[in-house]
């Protein structure tokens, strides 16, 4: 493994919290622990007084908890009768206070990591098969893979891992060797979640491997784009969208196609690419992201007008003049992060869906997502619904989610968050 930058060493919370964020954790709580088992002392207890199989225990499942016990610890979960529920990682400043990552008898040893990062693996190669129709893919999709806390992407060579948990970050210079070593890659590069510091009470600077590259190009059916590794977005690229960018495709021929939140163009250049669309617009307010949509549309020669503005403003300037298109796509960033914002994210999705039926052709389709999870698909469906125009009849005719390299851990509906509605409409 390539030897870590001069940065990664002195890694150190960032001070981009606003007044209203507690401070972060001192620097201390960043240093780098082992995947071993620690030595000597036996690993703090903590209590579970209201067990779930969902590997996140919020604080109010919690009872006592061992004076031990420290910000990042390996912790040892046990019931009220004094029977071991399980081992998981532990952090007194979260909410998710306890993060399962076994009901097994006995602790999870640097062996087990390994066996959990190559049964992650494994799905995508062996059973999934990925490496036929793409180089890019979700690696590890924390708790759909058992591996709570941790997202990792591979872009061709390079390794994306974005960090939720406090008590993973304390590992990840491990966890980075386990997955190069097993991936074969050469470089990689971390980030932490959006909201790990008001989450987890810290946060510290991205950092990556000695000649980290700016940039990759993947391949995905054979359309190229470029990722840009040091200022993307979450790990770089979407890669859950990967199926219904494909499936979009299949939609477009000879067709007018509006991607009204477009990134850094996945929806936009698959329409052209893949479904021969006759004329596509991709918007999106990061004029960065729509600087790499139109280098995306060089690469593939690929005839798309990308928008810097905002899809909001561009839609309404539409309608009032008056334009139609034959497939409309709304895939907008997360507008929900917490419960406090549901009220005011269903809003956005209201009236994003709203204006974008209004732009669709007699006959068209609009392919609306949202990657909120803490709104249910029924409360999406609900909402988009409540949009449609009363002069208007629509049918769902799908209804899809995220690719299968994001797998859905049955006893955490939290992985399950991205949904797709594929609405035909009428009048």
């Amino acid at each position: 493994m390539p030897p870590r930058p001069p940065s990664y060493r002195t890694a150190h919370p960032s001070r981009r919290a606003s007044a209203e964020q507690r401070p972060p954790l001192s620097p201390e709580h960043l240093t780098q622990r082992s995947l071993a088992l620690p030595e000597g002392e036996p690993l703090p207890q903590i209590a579970v007084r209201s067990p779930t199989r969902n590997p996140l225990l919020f604080r109010s499942r919690l009872g006592t908890w061992d004076r031990r016990a420290r910000h990042g610890d390996l912790v040892q979960l046990t019931l009220a009768d004094g029977q071991i529920l399980g081992y998981g990682l532990f952090n007194p400043r979260s909410e998710i206070t306890a993060r399962v990552l076994t009901h097994a008898s006995e602790p999870p040893r640097e062996e087990w990591w390994a066996e959990r990062i190559g049964n992650a693996i494994s799905l995508r190669w062996d059973v999934l098969k990925l490496q036929q129709t793409t180089t890019a893919c979700r690696l590890v999709h924390a708790e759909g893979d058992g591996l709570t806390g941790l997202a990792v992407d591979r872009f061709g060579d390079v390794l994306s891992l974005e960090v939720f948990s406090l008590a993973v970050y304390q590992r990840i210079d491990a966890l980075v060797a386990l997955l190069a070593n097993q991936c074969g890659t050469e470089h990689f590069v971390v980030r932490c979640g959006p909201q790990t510091l008001d989450q987890e009470g810290f946060s510290a600077d991205p950092f990556g491997s000695t000649r980290l590259p700016a940039q990759v190009v993947i391949e995905e059916f054979g359309t190229k784009f470029r990722i840009d590794l040091k200022e993307g977005h979450k790990t770089g690229f979407f890669c859950d969208q990967r199926d219904n960018r494909r499936k979009l495709a299949d939609l477009c021929a000879g067709k007018s196609v509006l991607d009204a939140c477009c990134y850094t163009g996945g929806f936009a250049l698959q329409a052209k690419v893949l479904g021969g669309a006759a004329e596509v617009t991709g918007v999106d307010l990061d004029e960065q992201a729509v600087a790499v949509a139109r280098e995306n549309a060089k690469l593939n020669r690929a005839q798309v007008r990308f928008v810097h503005a905002d899809a909001f403003a561009y839609m309404r300037d539409m309608q009032r003049n008056g334009r139609r298109y034959d497939v409309v796509v709304l895939d907008p960033p997360k507008l929900i992060r917490t419960r406090d914002e549901m009220e005011s994210g269903q809003r956005k999705y209201y009236d994003l869906n709203r204006l974008a039926m209004q732009l669709v052709a007699p006959g068209g389709w609009l392919v609306t997502c949202s990657c909120s999870g803490l709104m249910g698909v029924r409360e999406f469906q609900q909402t988009v619904g409540s949009a449609l125009p009363g002069a208007r009849s629509a049918q769902i005719l799908f209804r899809t989610g995220a690719a299968p390299d994001h797998p859905i851990a049955l006893h955490c509906p939290e992985t399950e968050y991205l949904k797709a509605l594929w609405l035909r409409l009428d009048g």
